[in-house]
């Protein structure tokens, strides 16, 4: 016979039980967001711990590369921990997208930045921009003596004297972005003749500018950005600069790093108001300012130090930065031709 006792307890149980089923989280997990960021810490943590002082949300952020971390949330499929997927490049997102990981995006966030910055179908969202460029010792070389596309650096003359990382996010979505302009056979074509001129490999972008600042190589390809912090540490006297190939072509692709939410998000409402922080004046002047990107909505200031994107998209590659989802097949290309191990 049920005492009163042990009706209450039956239904607090039954309360709980139904609470648990339901999806809903513990009140001490109200001010929380779990971030799976393609991002290094040390540029983004700085904004990310902004948004916390604002907000009083804590963000509990596992860090790793784009391809890494995409590759970990097909993995997790249903069971990842992860609220956002805040990403180095669209190849990452694009991945996550296709298998059918990110949610549909609020109108209000995707309409906050241009169209070709988003994803067609609302499920990722740029945040601040990045250009492929050629970064050249100021020692040896000048900007006369560089060819005008990335053809010009398969000639026997680059032997030796280039700097890649094929490992790197943003180096796999620019030849994924070549498999989707140039074909597979021209992509192939240029990889090998690349790695006929014997170049250096190193592990990211950021070795590289350091490698060609002191003449280790005598040019990489790169993202835009890195250059800038050598030379706020180092002075002008730094002896390395960018070069925007103004032959166009996928060497001079415009990337975004972007921000998806999971399907599985526990931390819906915490995650959009993360993603309306990145995209305010005050975090995309920080992009502006501290990691030198452009930024993806108006008004805010671009550094002297970049020149006008307009003129960039004067001789940029025209391309659906969907159509560098496909990290799998490059990494697939890549292997085959004993680029990657």
């Amino acid at each position: 016979m049920l005492t009163k006792r042990h009706l209450l307890i039956l239904i607090l149980f039954t309360f709980s039980l139904a609470a648990c089923q339901s999806g809903e989280t513990d009140p001490a997990d109200e001010n929380k967001l779990v971030i799976y960021s393609g991002r290094s810490e040390s540029l983004v943590q700085p904004i990310i711990d902004q948004f916390t002082t604002e907000t009083g949300i804590a963000a509990e952020v596992r860090y790793g590369g784009t391809a890494e971390l995409a590759a970990t949330l097909l993995e997790e499929g249903q069971n990842s921990p992860a609220d956002l997927f805040y990403a180095q490049d669209p190849g990452g997102l694009g991945a996550a997208q296709a298998a059918g990981l990110l949610a549909k995006l609020p109108d209000e966030i995707l309409n906050q930045v241009p169209a070709r910055f988003a994803d067609a179908d609302g499920r990722w969202v740029g945040i601040s921009g990045r250009a492929r460029v050629v970064v050249y010792n100021t020692d040896v070389l000048s900007e006369d003596d560089l060819p005008d596309d990335l053809w010009g650096f398969t000639e026997p003359e680059w032997n030796g004297r280039i700097g890649w990382a094929p490992t790197n996010g943003s180096f796999q979505a620019m030849v994924t972005g070549m498999r989707a302009v140039w074909g597979e056979a021209q992509t192939r074509d240029w990889l090998q003749a690349i790695q006929a001129n014997n170049p250096v490999v190193y592990e990211k972008n950021t070795p590289i500018v350091a490698a060609v600042g002191t003449g280790e190589v005598e040019v990489g390809f790169v993202n835009h950005y890195y250059l800038y912090r050598f030379i706020a540490e180092e002075g002008e006297g730094f002896a390395a600069r960018n070069y925007f190939l103004p032959g166009g072509g996928p060497g001079s692709l415009i990337m975004v790093s972007g921000v998806g939410m999971l399907e599985t998000a526990v931390h819906t409402a915490n995650a959009q108001k993360f993603i309306n922080f990145l995209l305010s004046s005050e975090a995309q002047q920080y992009f502006a300012d501290e990691t030198v990107e452009y930024p993806m909505v108006d008004d805010v200031a671009v550094s002297p130090l970049l020149p006008p994107l307009a003129e960039l998209d004067a001789v940029a590659v025209t391309i659906d930065l969907n159509d560098l989802a496909d990290l799998a097949g490059t990494a697939v290309m890549l292997s085959e031709l004993g680029i990657l191990p």
